[in-house]
């Protein structure tokens, strides 16, 4: 698990898009997805209920999010410290 794959997974659960996140993440789509895909079989589990081209948390990406988002206030108050 990488700390751009977590920005990345951060960013798709905030916009509740792929194609939306990408843009704002300036990456392609399809690489997005792929490291979504990534983190999830890495975690065993799906972050995602995915509905036609909508996509929405699940529950184990509620709790990954809620984890995600300590992770990174902690390095932001390492970096102001």
């Amino acid at each position: 698990m990488e700390l751009l794959q977590l920005k990345y997974f951060q960013t798709v659960a905030y916009t509740e898009h792929l194609s939306n996140a990408a843009k704002q993440l300036t990456i392609a789509q399809p690489s997005l997805s792929l490291t979504i895909k990534r983190l999830e079989d890495e975690l065993g589990t799906k972050l995602f209920d995915r509905k036609g081209r909508n996509i929405q948390l699940s529950a184990s990406g509620k709790i990954l999010l809620k984890h995600v988002n300590r992770i990174f206030i902690e390095l932001e108050n390492a970096q102001a410290e």
